[in-house]
């Protein structure tokens, strides 16, 4: 969508997702969510813009919008409402009069267009009907160990605090191990501040409990909606609100059949937190912080292994899992790449599978693993994406894993990496589609043996 500020003549591209509990239909009012960003020329870039659209009833006959974002350091809310007109029913459809809005003063006024051509084909493919059963169901996952040995299962959070830039990464981990005996719960938090080191502490082991939503060890619980406990100097309770559907990185099967040597998924594409995490004599206050809760399920680590998270802005996300596994003949493997870009409401590549095996059984992407910098790459039909991560040393936390077989891995986190993602379109020849780039709000793990 485009509009142009009829005082200044500036071109602004709104790039909206919209959400609605219901389908708009005759007869009913309809109020949906929208997320997304809006960019001005030469004065703004908003990744996170947010606020709603409503259909009213037939005898109404109108929708409203109501975008807020950031211009120049002002909050602005873009207010516009368009009757329908059966006389001239095109125009009403792809015309929006809108008025701006800064704390309830009218500051401006434009119009928005749509742009049937080049627009009409996208905004119908876009359209999505979930069902709603089975989206709740897939958003908080039971535990999956069935207690057979030689398992490993992890819950884990990472998230970035916008107000200070600070980093956290909370570890809950369940291990059976390979000999037969009790298995145990273990886990850790760290915290990644802009200004001074990393730190961190760990809580366990103690016998694991079952439970049928979440996880516990001790004090330290995590359940649908909430993480809570202490570690050391370290006390949290946090309120998680998920924001988009489930993204598995892995194939959609390997979560429900583990036939593979470990599966990853998160029971949200993105999430919110806000609570407080206190640590060292401070204290972090969050207020929807953006982050994400992922899951894991396997037989243990990767012989060689790397991991991306990456909050794009406006509903967008990255998911990155470059591993080499260590099932024997599987070892001997460069590192296969699973792949997941969430962007407007779809996932690409558009089977998770895609990106880690070709035609001829070789990956279509390729991995570079490595540090402080590590790369992928790789094309997908008429795609292609390259992807450059660097962890600096100072931001950067070393810990060690022990797998239900007792053997040993080390991994090097941190939840402030900085990442450049390059996404380019064949259209004749290779065009730039959308570059992001980020400063410490990425995190990443690479690990090895």
């Amino acid at each position: 969508m485009r509009l142009a500020d009829e005082d200044h003549e500036r071109p602004v591209r709104l790039d909206l997702l919209v959400r609605a509990d219901a389908v708009p239909l005759p007869g009913r009012t309809t109020r949906a969510r929208v997320t997304g960003r809006v960019r001005v020329a030469g004065r703004a870039d908003d990744t996170e813009a947010v606020g709603e659209l409503e259909t009213a009833s037939r005898a109404r006959d109108w929708i409203r919008y109501r975008i807020t974002f950031v211009l120049d350091g002002r909050r602005l809310t873009l207010d516009g409402r368009k009757s329908m007109s059966r006389t001239r029913p095109l125009a009403s459809l792809t015309v929006l009069p809108y008025t701006l809005y800064e704390d309830g003063d009218r500051v401006g006024a434009g119009t928005l267009r749509f742009p049937l051509l080049t627009g009409l084909l996208p905004f119908l493919a876009s359209f999505r009907f979930p069902r709603a059963a089975a989206a709740e169901g897939d958003r908080h996952p039971a535990p999956r160990w069935d207690g057979t040995p030689g398992r490993t299962e992890v819950w884990y959070t990472t998230l970035t605090d916008p107000a200070t830039d600070s980093g956290i990464w909370l570890h809950h981990e369940l291990v059976a191990p390979s000999d037969g005996s009790a298995a145990y719960a273990h886990g850790w938090i760290a915290a990644f501040p802009k200004d001074g080191p990393v730190e961190h502490a760990r809580f366990g082991p103690v016998p694991w409990t079952p439970r049928l939503d979440g996880f516990t060890a001790g004090g330290v619980r995590v359940r649908p909606g909430r993480l809570t406990g202490s570690a050391g100097d370290f006390t949290w309770s946090l309120a998680e609100t998920p924001d988009g559907p489930p993204l598995y990185t892995f194939p959609r099967w390997s979560w429900r059949r583990p036939w593979l040597p470990a599966s990853h998924m998160l029971p949200a594409a993105r999430s919110r937190y806000s609570g407080t995490v206190r640590y060292g004599g401070g204290e972090l206050r969050l207020d929807h912080a953006p982050g994400a809760e992922a899951r894991i399920y396997g037989h243990g680590n990767a012989r060689r292994w790397a991991w991306l998270h990456a909050d794009l802005g406006g509903g967008d996300v990255l998911e990155v899992v470059a591993a080499v596994s260590m099932r024997r003949g599987l070892d001997r493997l460069p590192p296969l790449v699973f792949l997941r870009l969430h962007r407007d409401g779809r996932c690409w590549p558009r089977r998770a599978e895609r990106s880690a095996v070709g035609w001829a059984g070789i990956g279509r992407f390729r991995a570079d693993l490595g540090l402080p910098e590590w790369r992928v790459e790789g094309r997908s039909g008429l795609r292609r994406i390259k992807v450059t991560v660097t962890q600096p040393p100072h931001r950067t936390l070393t810990l060690d894993y022990t797998d239900p077989d007792g053997s040993a891995a080390v991994c090097r986190n941190t939840e402030r990496a900085d990442a450049v993602v390059s996404l380019e379109r064949w259209r004749g020849t290779w065009r730039r589609e959308a570059v992001w780039r980020l400063s410490g709000t990425a995190h990443s793990e690479v690990g090895d043996r």
